[in-house]
């Protein structure tokens, strides 16, 4: 096993960003992802190359096996990496007393320490975060600057930490 905490990461609102004007533009590129738009941020690639050395990065996040497909080519973020799947749950369909992706990240987890940074954490994560007996750590982030320093540097913290 290995001795690295586990990186949850989503795609959109962390890594493809909306919401910004074109005065605040963070640092990034238009990229077409399956004839969809979607505005890649270059400082969160930075931030995941980085914070890479420090964890088992697992894609946690509806595009699936689509992030390993597409995202490495485009922004150069590690290749290979695993990916959770949902069973093509939508998210009307899977309980609403808790966040649709929970049980995929609980099952692949198990007791090892976690972070997982997204943009859309509901009172079910935060409660599940408080309760897991292994150190945990949510990283909530802003659709319109994504995984930015603070967020990175919050995360790296938590890997030393863990460690």
């Amino acid at each position: 096993m290995s001795a690295k905490p586990l990186l949850f990461c989503d795609v959109d609102g962390v890594i493809s960003l909306w919401g910004f004007g074109e005065v605040n533009r963070p640092p990034g590129a238009f990229a077409s992802v399956d004839g969809i738009p979607h505005f890649l941020s270059t400082r969160a690639a930075e931030h995941l190359l980085d914070l890479s050395s420090r964890f088992d990065l697992v894609w946690c996040t509806g595009w699936e096996d689509k992030a390993d497909e597409h995202l490495p080519a485009l922004l150069g973020v590690p290749r290979g990496r695993p990916h959770l799947s949902f069973d093509g749950a939508t998210r009307a369909q899977v309980s609403a007393r808790a966040h649709w992706k929970l049980a995929a990240i609980e099952e692949h987890a198990g007791d090892r320490p976690l972070a997982w940074v997204d943009d859309a954490f509901n009172d079910a994560c935060w409660a599940w975060a408080q309760a897991r007996d292994a150190p945990t750590l949510l990283v909530a982030t802003d659709p319109a600057t994504g995984l930015d320093d603070a967020a990175a540097a919050r995360l790296s913290a938590f890997a030393t930490a863990s460690r």
